[in-house]
């Protein structure tokens, strides 16, 4: 065994490189194999494929994440989580979104809005889409105009949300309102049936990466809303986002490891075996010492990512835990997009053609920057980590 391997198997236990394993042969056999088709067909792949897709995923134990067993998920720690999400991020066109799941926020739902909603989500029989960011209001919940007004015995929703992940292809919507209560603004987050009238997606823009899914901006106008619409509770929407966001950034810093994985495989093979000049191309210090340098800031991005995960596992204290994650997307994100573009240059005029993996990586990667808080809202999150929790707890946790 390898040095290298002795450290992993240290650090991981067998279960964890078990589940490792299991989700590199998954996103081998599975994903990779339908990138180029993926982006010639504009990332959409047609309905029986994504099913295939979906029944691999669900035979090899990778669906539900980190929901509960008895809700259809696997149970695992935000470690194991991590893992799996490295993996995932080694294929490009977010094939890794066809593999079944759900946002957290659902399972803090009701009996009955769990078994219409989460359970089958957790089978790939369903879908929901996360409404939150609006043509005026994006990482700051503060400025969130849309409302949700009492009405009979529910509530009448008007809102317009942009960038609505999966808003296309989703069968309910979780929507981020203020409800409306005498001068109060109580921020609620509310699952939304696709089918109910008042709702129309407005646009439906073509965006830098090729999905299986669009980001549309969606309007829902005078939704008339029962009161078991309502998810975790009236007021509870700012701390469920939190948790929302926490985990979201996370798993976006662990897929971009995964990104660099994969980037580095590809370029380091294609640089050693390349003449120019009657020199590989790896012995330039011009294509290997950039990424070098991306090495570097792979491993490191991966032990700070490991290291968030602990903390989670190990129930760290929640707005430490904020920052934490927030260091950890603001990391590795900029070091993918950095180690994409090192590899674009690597491959030459090869690493323009977007059959290449470079090439879509470097346009995915770019948006690892700005959904779910941009790197500038991060930094702000570090910056408030370090005043109001101390420098030793942010670097030494």
């Amino acid at each position: 065994m390898s040095q290298v391997a002795e450290v992993g198997a240290e650090v991981l236990d067998a279960a964890e490189r078990e589940l490792q394993e299991r989700a590199r042969r998954f996103v081998e056999a599975e994903l990779i194999p339908l990138e180029e088709d993926a982006e010639r067909s504009g990332g959409r792949l047609g309905d029986e494929r994504q099913r295939r897709v979906a029944e691999a995923a669900i035979a090899a134990r990778l669906h539900g994440g980190r929901h509960r067993p008895e809700h259809g998920g696997q149970g695992w720690t935000a470690v194991q989580a991590m893992l799996v999400k490295e993996q995932f991020g080694r294929a490009t066109n977010g094939l890794y979104s066809l593999v079944p799941n759900a946002y957290n926020v659902l399972a803090h739902g009701s009996e009955a809005q769990v078994r219409r909603h989460l359970v089958p989500a957790l089978r790939g029989e369903a879908r929901a889409a996360y409404a939150v960011t609006e043509e005026h209001a994006g990482s700051d919940p503060s400025g969130i105009a849309a409302v949700a007004v009492p009405h009979r015995n529910g509530y009448r929703l008007d809102a317009e949300k942009w960038f609505v992940t999966y808003g296309d292809t989703a069968d309910a919507f979780v929507v981020m309102a203020n409800v409306t209560r005498d001068d109060a603004r109580l921020p609620t987050l509310f699952l939304v049936e696709r089918g109910l009238d008042g709702i129309e997606v407005i646009d439906d823009p073509p965006f830098t990466h090729t999905y299986p899914h669009g980001h549309p901006t969606v309007r829902f106008s005078g939704v008339e809303l029962g009161a078991d619409a309502v998810l975790g509770g009236v007021g509870a929407g700012n701390a469920l986002q939190r948790e929302w966001f926490v985990e979201e950034r996370l798993w976006i810093a662990a897929r971009g490891l995964g990104a660099m994985w994969r980037l580095l495989d590809e370029t380091v093979a294609w640089a050693t075996a390349r003449e120019q000049g009657g020199a590989r191309l790896w012995d330039h210090q011009g294509v290997a010492f950039p990424l070098a340098d991306s090495a570097a800031d792979a491993a490191a991005g991966r032990a700070l990512v490991l290291g968030v995960a602990r903390l989670a596992d190990a129930g760290a204290e929640p707005k430490l835990l904020h920052a934490q994650a927030a260091m950890a997307k603001l990391f590795v994100s900029e070091a993918a997009w950095r180690c994409a573009d090192r590899a674009v240059q690597a491959f030459g005029g090869r690493g323009y053609l977007r059959t290449n993996v470079a090439e879509r990586f470097l346009r995915e990667l770019r948006v690892d920057r700005i959904w779910e808080g941009t790197s500038e809202i991060q930094r702000l999150i570090i910056a408030r980590g370090l005043e109001r929790r101390g420098v030793e707890r942010m670097l030494h946790q």
